[in-house]
């Protein structure tokens, strides 16, 4: 039986969190059956209203008395200019002319995302979540402290050594390493993207040296073998997102799934097209189209609101061009199958590796 530091102090069974994939991807059900599997659930709330998120944690606490945790975008100063979305705009016409839609330009102001967070801040306290992590950069010391007087603990994120040594200065409990291979948007925050792109199992013993909290692995983790390849070099757990993601109780669109099962490595590519950020994902004829344009187009989250119709007139279509279709670099390894049958296989082969090697 695994046992360490961060299995006892999350309260879960075994050392794999899924990871908190917003925009609708982590549904109550799948995050429900993570915990009662044994890992740890986690609701990827960044887009979320703060009432949707009490909506939800409500329910994940009728589906399980397990330990599960949210995940929060942390909010940060932006900077666009009105050439950037006229550029932008122009580009994108005429996909928004064959779908019939009008491009949306009502941007989220900088005060309404700080404001959205406090107040997702506050249900998380109230509703009594064990477990809070970050992405996109560290909370204020006045969120850190307002939490960890609720003993509720604390998960970063960090693509470089400087980033996880942040996390641990200003309060982080466990940081998560998110290795170049990880699908979705990277969560850099004190470095450009290039700087941001350290593989994995690089940068887990080089962070495990350089910090004393636990270190959780994340990118292109997909069964046992990445697993113990984490845990040996030194990770006391991993976040794992694309197997959770094509499970049966995902919330992602099944032409995103099928993309995937049917994607290769070399097509997972990183994009700013989508919004405005930097991220991972399938290779689809917008990113193609927009390869050229990327250094030209506004940042997170302008670019966001910018394609946000396109994006949804896709998926309602069934279109995967022109869809955000986020994937790690291991799309060859994913299935179709249960949460249950997921965590399973995992340990199997975790522990016919312990056994051939005496770990």
């Amino acid at each position: 039986m695994l046992k360490n530091e961060l299995i006892e102090k999350l309260h879960i069974k075994y050392p794999i969190i899924q990871a908190p994939m917003a925009g609708g991807v982590t549904t109550s059900q799948l995050v429900a059956e993570v915990s009662k599997a044994g890992g740890l659930g986690m609701i990827g709330a960044g887009y979320m209203t703060p009432s949707k998120l009490r909506e939800q944690i409500r329910e994940i606490k009728l589906l399980t008395s397990n330990p599960f945790g949210v995940n929060l975008f942390v909010p940060s100063e932006f900077d666009f200019t009105e050439e950037e979305v006229q550029y932008a705009s122009q580009k994108m016409q005429p996909i928004h002319d064959d779908f019939q839609i009008q491009l949306s330009f009502d941007f989220p102001t900088e005060t309404q995302l700080f404001e959205t967070f406090s107040e997702q801040i506050q249900v998380v306290i109230e509703e009594q979540v064990p477990i809070c992590s970050f992405t996109f950069g560290v909370p204020k010391e006045d969120v850190i402290l307002k939490l960890k007087h609720q003993n509720i603990i604390l998960m970063g994120t960090a693509t470089t050594v400087r980033e996880a040594l942040d996390n641990e200065d200003r309060g982080m409990d466990i940081v998560i390493v998110q290795g170049s291979e990880a699908g979705g948007h990277r969560g850099n925050y004190l470095g450009g993207v290039q700087e941001s792109l350290i593989g994995l199992m690089s940068l887990i013993p080089q962070v495990v040296d350089s910090v004393s909290i636990p270190v959780i692995a994340a990118g292109g983790i997909m069964d046992g073998r990445g697993v113990m390849a984490s845990l040996c070099l030194g990770a006391k757990g991993v976040q794992m997102g694309t197997a959770f993601l094509t499970c049966v109780e995902s919330g992602a669109n099944a032409v995103h799934k099928e993309a995937i099962f049917h994607a290769s490595e070399d097509e997972i590519v990183l994009t700013r097209a989508f919004s405005g950020k930097s991220a991972r994902g399938i290779k689809n004829q917008f990113i193609s189209d927009m390869q050229k344009h990327e250094s030209n187009l506004p940042v997170f989250p302008v670019q966001n609101t910018l394609t946000q119709k396109m994006r949804s007139a896709s998926t309602a279509q069934s279109n995967p061009a022109y869809m955000s279709l986020w994937s790690g670099q291991s799309p060859r390894l994913a299935k179709v199958q249960t949460v249950e049958a997921l965590m399973h296989n995992i340990m199997e082969e975790v522990n016919k590796i312990r056994s051939r090697t005496l770990l």
